[in-house]
This record gives C-alpha cells, sequence and structure tokens, in this order.
C-alpha cells in the first residue's frame, strides 16, 4: 500500500518525545515556546501561538478580529470544511469565492467582482480567508490591496503552506495578512501528531490569540482589574477556551522544523518527477505560479475526461485497487449537506466543481521512494492509456 501521505519520524523526533515524557513537564513548560520561536523564525513574523489545531487557531484567529453575529466570512469552496465553520463558530454567516481554473486557490478577480455586489448590498465582508491550497500562495498582493478598499481582515489559512513562499519571502510573516495559521496534522509538511499555530506581527492580535487559547485567563498583571492577591494569582478576562499545545507536540515540533527546508525541497524533487513521468498522459498537471515557491503538501492531477474511456470513480477506484492510495481534496464546502441547509446549491461555484469532478491527489511525502512514485505512474498509466 502507498498512502497519499505520512509523517516522517525518525530517531531525533523520538528522543526530543521521550526527553519531555522524563522531564517535569508535559503539558505547559519550555518546549512550546521554544516551537513558537522556531516558527516565527522560519516565517519571519513577530509573534506565534502554539494551539493544538489549526481549528483551533482558525477559530481564535476569528475572535481576535472581533468576528461576530451579524458578520459576514468568506473564504474559497475548495477546501477541508474547517475553513469556514471557524466562522460559524462566531454566529457569523458564511459565503465562498470562486476559485481560480489554474491555481484552485481563491480567485482574486472573483473576490473584487463579490466585493462590488457586496458593497451595494451592504454585506461586506468582515473577514476573508484565502487558503493556500496544496502549499501554493493565493495572490495576497491582490487580496491585501482590496481588504484595503473594502476594509476587510485577512486571515491565510496556510495549513498546507509552512515552508513555501509568496514573491520570495516566507509564508506567515503576515506582510498581506493580519493572521497566518498553520497546521501540524500527520500528513501536513511538518508535524507535531496534532496541533496548529497563529502568527502575526500585531501585539494587540497575539494578545488576544494568548487569551483566547487558554480560557481567558491572564497572569499579565497590566491586563487585570484589581491589584494581586498574591503569586498565585489569576484573572478570567475573557470567554476563551482550552486550545493550548502540551509539551510533547511541541518537543515534536522542534524536532521536526530543523528538517523544514529539507521535506520541502524534496517534495520538489517528487513533483518534478512526477511532472517528468506523466507530461504525456491525458490529465492536467499541477501549475505553479511564478511568484510561489510552494510548500507542495499536496500534488493534483486533473482527468481530461474527454480524452479517456474511464470515469473520474473509476480511475480513483482502480489506483486504490491496486494499493495506491489516492485521495481527493477537497469536496466542495458549499455542497456539504450542512451548508446546503443554509441554502447553498450546486452550481454556485462553477469552478470548484468542475474541478471537484476531475481532481485527484496522487501520493506525496518525503520518504516516498522513487519505486514507489514510478509504480504510482505505472498504475494510473495503465488506468488511462
Amino acid at each position: 500500500m502507498i498512502p497519499y501521505g505520512r509523517q516522517d519520524i525518525n530517531q531525533q523526533d523520538i528522543n526530543a518525545v521521550v526527553e519531555v515524557l522524563k522531564s517535569d513537564f508535559l503539558t505547559q513548560g519550555p518546549k512550546v515556546p521554544a516551537f513558537e520561536q522556531a516558527v516565527k523564525e522560519a516565517c519571519n513574523a513577530k509573534y506565534a501561538l502554539a494551539v493544538n489545531s489549526a481549528t483551533s487557531a482558525l477559530h481564535i484567529a476569528c475572535i481576535a478580529l472581533g468576528l461576530e453575529k451579524g458578520d459576514w466570512i468568506w473564504t474559497t469552496p475548495n477546501t477541508f470544511v474547517a475553513s469556514a465553520n471557524c466562522g460559524l463558530y462566531c454566529g457569523a454567516q458564511v459565503d465562498f469565492v470562486d476559485i481560480d481554473s489554474s491555481t484552485y486557490n481563491l480567485c482574486a478577480k472573483e473576490l473584487e467582482k463579490k466585493l462590488i455586489d457586496a458593497e451595494k448590498s451592504g454585506k461586506l465582508p468582515k473577514v476573508v480567508v484565502p487558503v493556500h491550497f496544496s502549499g501554493q500562495p493565493c495572490d495576497m498582493e491582490a487580496i491585501y490591496n482590496l481588504s484595503k478598499k473594502y476594509g476587510f481582515k485577512i486571515i491565510e489559512d496556510a495549513s498546507h503552506a509552512i515552508g513555501g513562499k509568496y514573491k520570495g519571502e516566507p509564508i506567515g510573516n503576515c506582510r498581506y495578512s493580519d493572521i497566518t495559521v498553520f497546521s501540524f496534522h500527520p500528513v501536513k509538511i511538518v508535524t507535531t501528531a496534532e496541533g496548529g499555530m497563529a502568527v502575526t506581527n500585531n501585539a494587540e492580535l497575539a494578545e488576544k490569540l494568548d487569551l483566547f487559547r487558554s480560557h481567558g485567563i491572564t497572569r499579565n498583571s497590566s491586563l487585570m482589574t484589581k491589584p494581586m492577591d498574591g503569586p498565585w494569582y489569576y484573572e478570567q478576562i475573557e470567554l476563551g477556551f482550552n486550545y493550548r499545545m502540551t509539551e510533547l507536540q511541541a518537543a515534536l515540533g522542534v524536532s521536526q522544523m530543523q528538517r523544514l527546508d529539507e521535506y520541502v525541497a524534496k517534495r520538489h524533487e517528487l513533483a518534478d518527477h512526477y511532472n517528468e513521468l506523466l507530461k504525456e498522459l491525458p490529465i492536467t498537471l499541477p501549475w505553479q505560479h511564478e511568484d510561489s515557491y510552494s510548500g507542495l503538501h499536496l500534488y493534483v492531477i486533473r482527468l481530461q475526461l474527454d480524452k479517456i474511456s474511464k470515469t473520474h470513480l473509476e480511475v480513483f477506484n482502480g489506483m486504490r485497487d491496486a494499493g495506491i492510495l489516492v485521495n481527493l481534496h477537497y469536496i466542495p464546502v458549499h455542497l456539504q449537506p450542512y451548508y446546503q441547509e443554509m441554502g447553498f446549491n450546486e452550481g454556485q461555484f462553477p469552478e470548484a466543481e468542475q474541478y471537484y469532478k476531475e481532481a485527484i491527489s496522487l501520493p506525496m511525502f518525503p520518504t516516498m521512494t522513487e519505486e514507489q512514485q514510478n509504480q504510482v505512474v505505472d498504475t494510473l498509466r495503465e488506468l488511462l492509456v
């Protein structure tokens, strides 16, 4: 069996976690800030707040930006449901912007069209969440310029993208956003088993993120409503959550971050090899914008169904029957039953829907061998030709 993605855990990672198990701290200790520091340095950001998942990071990012009932949040339909659900958690209303046909990211041109209409109807978004699908950054400069004109805040969902670059600078530096969010799920570029991170350059937002990830509690005397009763004293000043990352997760993250560049470079090697092996097949290969250095979390092909005799489902099942555990990223969020109950319907976001009918994610992980990659390609070729 060849999975579509998997973690790479070496002895250094194991030793790092065992060291924590033998220490005095399993939950909140020195490893969490060490992991935050490693991510800050990699992204060239001022503040980083580690949490237990990227979903949690998205949630507290929305709260920190003041998203609430009556507000609108917009994102892409081509993403995991968490990119939209984070707004629902705050009582906001969700809408989507169709994708670019080449990058499969939220389309800046479609965003501008939608903003023009929304301004007329008084329904401009408070927050827009561009998702760097597969690791390739969105057209962030264009989105940022629109945010200045129409007054919305930006959360970059970079769950797929740590280690990537936009216009030569690291994704996560928040040059074009208020907050950037990363995921460290096992199939992502680096892992903490489960875990996420919110990074920002805004001190006030960082303070809020810190509060919301830990019950709304502070031990900072400057934020308290009265003098401290003693060294044990703390105050709850917001309604927060228990979204903290453990020392075990953070220790694994610190170790993994030492191989970040190596992991991304290996993914590019794999993608280049795929591109060469697959170029003659009736499929559309991933396209990379010249401003992008993708983290390449995913390698997604699109079947040219008018040139093959099999259906999308038949190709997908044929690969899995052969032990190639391909996947599909993603079912458009607006087609999920929960969202259709809100009034979303098929046909509203045609580019995302057409993409869904043709896309297959091929296996991509840093320990993938040339033999495994050749097996994937040979199996696909037999099904298509």
